[in-house]
């Protein structure tokens, strides 16, 4: 049978649009942005760069997104978005700054303004209304500081706390993590008692080593302690996060390998969770909860792993009944330092792994919250990636849980 130049022709559009149409089927749906921190790029002598990878929304893969940027300072070590995910600020330990990102809907950042601290700053966070920005710093001196914020952009300093043990006033206090609630209501900064644990060092004061500050937000953003505080928080609590419905709050416990529950009460005080403290691997340094607030995450830097629990939404109580801890479907890579569950689906977990130079990415099952690699994880980054963000892209349903 022959077909003439006219019928060829027609056959081969016809071909020629069935594959194109095949190819934008296959073509990845960009769910969410994913930001690392990384101490250097991979030239010499560059500090530190925010890193943006697009994640592919059937899979969970993540592939070079956005221009890498300067990170504003040197070695970024924390990030935190605001709540219209229009916003990001980075926590610069090194240059001590943290510095404000417009984030736009493709994912490009653009550097804003930038403020200096008076010691080391460690950690950030953002309260939903998006009136303040939470910053810890220290030690020498140790403090927390709330700045008034304006359509995203840091204004001046509203409120300063100084991190200090009532009992042991000159004791070293070093902050490590600072979490406020979903309703705005109450700041909590994880930290410890340098004077009381050193490793390898000198022990000058005999007081509870771990603790954890409360503080009351009012009228105008003033802070005030909660009754009660500071609470004890086992030995070197490494970061600590609240759930979405403002009734628990969780610490990682660095050195006992152990994760410390708290429940909320009346707006601001914490009582320990009864069956609490509950296991984790080897040095867990990072705590994430998806945004259903079912599922908890915990990475452990020594075993390079992801600890998965199924929270239990009447009592809180974190059950570790989904996957063994060093299993190989929790394996990162090595030393994850950071972890996050994407914001859009609530269905993948990212990890930041310092040695591994990487990325570290899982499925998460909705049902059971247990963790299985993403493909073709894990992702390269720059030098030493030490935070990792997501905010959500497209017009979809974002996962949340309602205070």
């Amino acid at each position: 049978m022959k077909f003439s130049k006219l019928s060829q022709l027609f056959l081969v559009s016809i071909l020629g649009l069935l594959v194109a149409t095949l190819f934008s089927a296959c073509e990845i749906e960009t769910i969410d942005y994913v930001f690392v921190a990384n101490s250097a790029g991979t030239s010499a002598g560059s500090t530190g760069q925010i890193q943006t990878f697009d994640a592919d929304s059937q899979t969970g893969a993540l592939r070079q997104g956005a221009a890498t940027v300067p990170s504003g300072g040197v070695n970024p070590i924390a990030m935190a978005i605001s709540a219209d995910y229009a916003n990001l600020y980075v926590v610069n330990a090194g240059s001590n700054n943290v510095t404000h990102f417009a984030l736009a809907g493709n994912g490009v950042l653009t550097q804003k303004e930038a403020i200096t601290t008076s010691a080391t700053p460690v950690s950030v966070t953002v309260n939903t209304a998006g009136t303040y920005l939470y910053v810890v710093s220290g030690p020498s001196p140790s403090t927390l500081t709330e700045y008034s914020l304006s359509s995203g952009a840091i204004g001046s300093a509203v409120q300063q706390e100084p991190l200090t043990l009532p009992s042991n006033g000159t004791d070293i206090i070093v902050p490590t993590g600072v979490n406020v609630l979903a309703n705005g209501n109450a700041v909590y900064v994880s930290t410890f008692d340098k004077s009381a644990y050193n490793p390898g060092g000198v022990t000058t004061s005999s007081a509870n080593p771990g603790w954890v500050f409360g503080y009351v937000v009012g009228t105008g953003g003033s802070l005030a302690l909660s009754s009660g505080s500071p609470y004890k928080a086992g030995v070197r609590p490494s970061a600590l996060i609240t759930d979405p419905t403002n009734r628990f709050l969780y610490v990682t416990d660095f050195a006992s390998n152990q994760l410390i529950g708290y429940t909320i009460q009346g707006g601001s005080t914490l009582d320990f969770l009864i069956d609490g403290p509950f296991r984790t691997g080897n040095e867990p340094n990072s705590i994430a909860i998806d945004p259903r607030g079912k599922y908890l995450y915990v990475s452990n830097g020594l075993d390079s792993s992801v600890t998965a629990y199924v929270i239990d939404l009447t009592t809180g109580t974190p059950s570790a009944s989904v996957n063994a801890t060093g299993s190989q479907t929790n394996a990162t890579d090595t030393t994850p330092v950071s972890v996050v569950v994407d914001p859009a689906l609530g269905r993948f977990v990212y990890t930041a792994n310092f040695q591994g130079n990487s990325v570290s990415g899982f499925r998460l099952d909705p049902n059971t919250g247990a963790l299985t690699p993403t493909q073709s994880a894990p992702y390269p980054t720059g030098a030493e990636p030490s935070a990792v963000a997501a905010v959500p892209h497209g017009n979809h349903s974002i996962q949340t849980t309602s205070p």
